[in-house]
């Protein structure tokens, strides 16, 4: 099973948090608040898809890490570097 990268799950799981919340909330939009119901909201989401692209940005820098490792570890067991022997290091 694959697994969930962490920049959808959490968004998501936020996303359907709101959802449930605004529901619940509804109250307040027949009350007359309106602009605060909907205020509330669109911070909400515009928090939600920073912290997505926030996310995003962290795991890209992750995968490009662990590439640059990888590239490393290939290119120190293929060519090995010249490193002196004992005899020439005892000198």
């Amino acid at each position: 099973m694959k697994q969930l990268k962490k920049s959808i799950f959490i968004p998501a799981m936020l996303l359907v948090y709101l959802i449930v919340m605004a529901f619940m909330g509804r109250d307040i939009l027949k009350e007359g608040e309106i602009l605060e119901y909907f205020g509330i909201i669109l911070v909400s989401l515009l928090c939600i898809v920073g912290l997505y692209y926030t996310l995003r940005a962290q795991e890209r820098a992750r995968a490009r890490r662990q590439e640059e490792i990888k590239k490393k570890e290939q290119a120190d067991n293929t060519s090995p570097e010249e490193k002196p022997t004992e005899k020439e290091s005892e000198k």
